[in-house]
């Protein structure tokens, strides 16, 4: 039968075991530790110093000691200790270098306090084969430890080292686990995670952004609830695509596209890729689904048929008028009068240079997106040019009358006269195409104290209102206006471009109710 102080340490060992299996706070096990230690060993007082490796700076890490846990120590006396513990050097090998050094230092330190009347000992706590710390026990009386009082101290040391180790690999996989946190929310594209199920388990931020919904919303619900089609590409579904055998290897994807309905009711395109987590017996585990907004991939196949349509439209017109009237005039078996020869050759150069300037649009149009749309900028008198483009184009077009109301000595500004030249011109040809014959066509200029200000008004159907903020839009013709004239829809677009890159505006003018208004700025010189 053990004797009650075995029994005394058996049990006090055990219940240590239990508080490490059960509590996370290294602080609460050491503590435990320290009291069980001295009590058992007759011990006044204890510490535990911890061997640790912090950053420092572009050298890599230094390793220092600091005091992790004390029993009976004033706390006057544990600040004299931290300083002199921190600054041992270990020279990569604790067990050999530092552990002595602290042992020495604590030793002196302790005899010093008592005037010789104190001992202590200390033994370092080694895990997986490291020196990660040393417990010490300061004796209230003169004596040394016995080999047994050493035996047991070291199954403290040991304990205490197991709780280090659990503690240090804890933080380890919470820290790993915070920067798998920290991808998976700063991710720019959506990221959930579906149980075998099809439950949600993870949603990050930015699937809150596109479907939302908030991740508190969707966590336990299936992802059918939450990611509803209102139209797909074709395909099928994840339960299709499970029922046919998916995922048959974790190489395996599958891909969905379509718009996807919102929790608000809006719309949004998304591609979603759905990728298998398997385990080593090919068990399905998880399933990683990858949300990326692909509108403006849509956009732009958008824009890319729009542009293949309109170009296609505008070309073949132009190009058939031509053909037409040359194979008319080269006929062998007709005799043309003059006057019909001067009018087919005057077609065929109308037509031809239509054909020039939508060529010169789409020139500009690239150069403008590739960023090479330069100015050739000058001090240039807008009055004199203006009434030139009016006079040309009374000279061009019978059908509408031109008024002007461009003061003789609005200021002068800086700009390309070319480039400025081409957005009138456009604004002018545009009111010609959309008014009546015989109406009113008007250019006016005005003097603000930062800018001179050009509008152009007609007396045509007006803009509607919807199609207003588009219509400074690449390509966008309104299918009234796409109808009924023709055009490639590149002319406001290049005048925006062009009025901005002076540093000015263009805009429509709400207030006008019966025809339209288009305006733009260019700064005073």
């Amino acid at each position: 039968m053990l004797p009650d102080y075995r029994v005394r340490q058996r049990d006090e060992l055990l219940e240590i075991n239990r508080l490490i299996t059960e509590e996370l706070d290294l602080g609460v096990v050491l503590a435990r530790i320290l009291r069980v230690a001295t009590q058992l060993l007759s011990s006044h007082a204890g510490l535990v110093a911890l061997h640790e490796d912090s950053p420092s700076g572009a050298a890599g890490t230094s390793s220092g000691w600091r005091i992790a846990a004390s029993h009976g120590i004033r706390s006057e006396f544990l600040r004299e200790l931290d300083p002199l513990l921190s600054d041992i050097p270990d020279h990569g090998d604790p067990a050999r270098f530092a552990l002595p050094e602290v042992n020495r230092r604590l030793q002196r330190m302790t005899r010093a306090a008592s005037m010789g009347l104190l001992d202590g000992v200390g033994l370092p706590l080694i895990a997986r084969g490291v020196v990660v710390g040393v417990i010490f026990v300061f004796r209230s009386y003169q004596g040394s430890y016995s080999t047994e009082d050493r035996r047991l101290l070291q199954s403290f040391a040991s304990q205490a080292a197991i709780a280090v180790s659990n503690a240090s690999l804890y933080t380890q996989v919470n820290r790993q686990n915070q920067y798998l946190d920290a991808i998976l929310e700063s991710s720019a594209d959506g990221i959930l995670l579906l149980d075998p199920q099809h439950r949600i388990q993870r949603f990050n931020r930015a699937c809150a952004r596109l479907t939302g919904y908030s991740p508190d919303e969707v966590v336990g619900r299936r992802q059918e609830d939450v990611l509803r089609w209102l139209r797909r590409e074709p395909g099928p579904t994840l339960e299709e695509a499970e029922a046919d055998g998916w995922p048959l290897s974790p190489q395996a994807t599958l891909y969905l596209e379509g718009d996807l309905l919102r929790r608000d009711g809006g719309v949004v395109s998304l591609g979603i890729t759905f990728a298998p987590t398997l385990s080593p017996e090919g068990r399905l585990v998880s399933i990683i689904a990858n949300l990326r907004d692909i509108t403006r991939f849509r956009e732009a196949e958008e824009l890319k048929s729009t542009f293949i349509s309109v170009v296609s439209h505008e070309l073949r017109t132009p190009v058939a008028l031509i053909k037409g009237y040359v194979g008319t005039l080269r006929r062998d078996d007709a005799k043309w009068d003059p006057a019909v020869v001067r009018d087919s050759l005057a077609v065929i150069e109308e037509e031809a240079d239509h054909l020039a300037s939508l060529i010169d649009d789409l020139l500009d149009a690239s150069r403008l997106q590739a960023g090479a749309l330069a100015l050739d900028l000058a001090e240039i008198p807008l009055p004199p040019l203006l009434e030139r483009l009016a006079e040309r184009f009374r000279t061009q077009s019978n059908s509408h009358a031109f008024t002007t109301d461009v003061p003789s000595d609005l200021p002068v500004v800086r700009a390309d006269e070319q480039r400025l030249t081409q957005v009138v011109t456009n604004l002018l040809s545009n009111a010609v195409k959309y008014s009546p014959p015989g109406s009113e066509i008007h250019l006016r200029a005005q003097a603000k104290p930062a800018e001179v200000v050009v509008c152009v008004s007609d007396r045509g159907s007006g803009i509607d209102p919807a199609d207003a903020p588009h219509i400074f839009d690449r390509f966008f013709r309104s299918r009234d206006v796409a109808r009924n004239t023709k055009g490639a829809g590149l002319g406001l677009y290049l005048a925006k471009a062009i009025i901005e890159a002076h540093g000015g505006r263009i805009w429509v003018d709400p207030r006008i109710r019966q025809g339209a208004r288009l305006c733009f700025s260019v700064p005073r010189a």
